[in-house]
């Protein structure tokens, strides 16, 4: 019966592609709660070599919905929005651009590039890099591009933001985390409305998805208490580790170590 069940809910996907589908929306959970981005940073590449970069789009975005928006409307008022509207703007111009990409690109090419992408964010992020001053406007409006580019093709619209924000040095971790849940929030409905329309979301991702919310919020509920413990330097290296892990896992260069 349970087989059943699940066969219906996850058609087509192996014992094997469920449990990495679980063990990334777990770990996106964690990472998503403690450092308020990375969710679709873990969960794109992982997601990605069981069912493909434009079906694990759809998916990341009908798992995350029900909890981006009451995130962002919890964080708006402390969030800078003389930052946050410039960037959403151009991430939204930029946001079909991204899409036609994903699209257009063979599925092996976009999971290199997706690894690739991420992988560089990572090493960006811990390198120490650090932004001095307040961002002007054409700044904010190049990451804003990128971000809606990122978004488009998988779903990480995030990264460059974070390597904005986490990179600032005037920012503390409640600050960037503002920031970033806000933008994700207003982001969600604005992509939602141009997945759709492109037929990237489908019944079958919200079939997937309805079990694996409850993963992510119990992954998420773990990563805000798990926040509230850690100091500064572990917020960070703890998401660089994780994400660089998953990215690093996701290359297609392992696929005939594991078979596939």
């Amino acid at each position: 019966m349970m087989q059943d069940i699940l066969a219906s809910l996850f058609p087509g996907v192996s014992a094997s592609g469920l449990a990495v589908l679980l063990g990334a929306t777990l770990l996106g959970g964690l990472v998503r709660g403690f450092t308020g981005f990375g969710f679709a940073m873990v969960f794109m590449p992982l997601a990605s070599m069981v069912l493909g970069p434009v079906a694990a789009l759809g998916l990341i975005w009908c798992i995350d919905l029900p909890f981006a928006l009451p995130i962002a409307a919890r964080n708006v008022r402390q969030a800078e929005m003389r930052e946050v509207l410039p960037l959403l703007l151009t991430a939204t111009l930029a946001l079909p651009a991204g899409i036609w990409l994903l699209i257009w690109l063979d599925r092996e090419t976009m999971r290199w590039i997706l690894a690739g992408l991420i992988l560089a964010a990572v090493a960006v992020m811990a390198s120490g890099w650090r932004y001095h001053g307040r961002p002007g406007i054409p700044l904010s409006l190049g990451v804003g591009v990128l971000s809606g580019l990122f978004n488009g093709m998988a779903s990480i619209g995030g990264m460059p933001l974070a390597v904005f924000w986490l990179g600032a040095q005037r920012n503390d971790r409640h600050k960037t985390r503002a920031n970033l849940q806000t933008f994700f929030g207003f982001s969600t409905l604005i992509s939602g409305t141009v997945l759709w329309w492109k037929g990237i979301l489908t019944s079958t991702a919200l079939l997937m998805a309805l079990p694996l919310m409850a993963v992510y919020g119990l992954g998420m509920w773990a990563g805000t208490h798990g926040f509230r413990l850690a100091d500064e330097s572990a917020f960070r290296r703890i998401a660089y580790v994780v994400i660089f892990l998953s990215a690093l896992i996701s290359l297609p260069l392992w696929d005939g170590f594991v078979g596939r």
